[in-house]
């Protein structure tokens, strides 16, 4: 579940643009994957503030969070339970409390949450002018939700899909570019039959987005390692890379060492502002198997110019 942005950076509905940027670097330099490696919780709340930044950074986005008109996925919002407050006031008479007390005129078991949600919905869309124009029973279906796994590459790069409803029904769903997981989705007019001259509901669709096993999505970055030899530290040179569109040649830097990170402008995924980049943490790999010549050859070089990458570390 996707935490509230302001609680994954620590702030307040008041904090201020520079505020939350602050408060996102300071967790991402605190939590970053890389200083460490073997800790999910930081990884977590690295994604966490990165997810919050992405949302809170955008004024109009941050307007409509605020609003309740989009969740902290940045997907729209499930329409409220307009009039609930009303309906349950003890001297409403149609409220719940008051059915058995006082009569009430829609007989037992009407639901006033039902009702008033669905007549706000109808004064909304234009269905019907209110209750002199609205024929007796016509009310709005109600809205169902589903759960939809999606590739991670599809949701990176964006697809269409079907799935089948639980009546039988086909429905073709088209993810975005830049779908994130647990984001929802809503299609109109896809929900419960609605009651007699009544429209349909809404279907709301939660993205289940299924793991990769090369990349990582951090924020709108796709994060990757990739293994290089040694001769490649040490010399340099091209080196083929996959990216959710494709594999690209990238150049390492000679004398490139285990854990720095090179750059692709541009190769993340779709976000508020635009593309992402992708990030490559090179690994330096030792042959499967060590023969004698590359090991007379470090041992010559090593009585050379042997050094001590520990002490220059401490130095440094």
């Amino acid at each position: 579940m996707t935490l509230d942005p302001y609680v994954a950076l620590g702030l307040t509905r008041s904090a201020t643009a520079d505020e939350i940027k602050k408060a996102y670097r300071k967790i991402a330099r605190a939590n970053h994957p890389d200083l460490n490696p073997d800790d999910p919780a930081a990884e977590a709340r690295f994604k966490d503030a990165g997810r919050a930044h992405d949302l809170l950074k955008d004024p109009e986005q941050r307007r409509k969070f605020d609003a309740g008109e989009i969740d902290a996925t940045g997907a729209e919002q499930a329409p409220r339970r307009y009039y609930r407050d009303e309906a349950r006031r003890p001297e409403n008479p149609y409220s719940r409390s008051s059915a058995t007390s006082s009569g009430n005129p829609f007989g037992q078991g009407f639901d006033a949450d039902d009702f008033f949600a669905n007549f706000a919905r109808e004064r909304a869309s234009g269905q019907g002018g209110g209750f002199g124009q609205a024929a007796p029973g016509d009310m709005q279906g109600q809205d169902a939700q589903y759960r939809l796994a999606v590739p991670f590459l599809e949701a990176a790069t964006g697809a269409k899909t079907r799935i089948t409803m639980p009546d039988g029904r086909a429905l073709e769903v088209s993810i975005p570019e830049g779908a994130r997981d647990g984001q929802t989705l809503r299609l109109r007019g896809k929900g419960e039959p609605g009651f007699g001259a009544g429209p349909p509901g809404d279907a709301f669709i939660v993205l289940d987005v299924t793991p990769h096993p090369e990349f990582q999505r951090e924020g709108d970055d796709i994060v990757v390692s990739v293994p290089i030899s040694i001769d490649e530290a040490i010399l340099g040179g091209k080196v083929p890379v996959n990216t959710v569109t494709g594999a690209v040649n990238v150049t390492v830097p000679a004398g490139a060492n285990s854990g720095q990170i090179l750059r692709l402008k541009g190769r993340g995924v779709k976000g508020n502002s635009g593309k992402g980049d992708q990030r490559i943490t090179l690994q330096i790999v030792s042959p499967p198997q060590i023969d004698d010549e590359l090991r007379l050859f470090m041992q010559s070089w090593r009585a050379d110019h042997g050094y001590n990458p520990r002490a220059v570390k401490e130095t440094s």
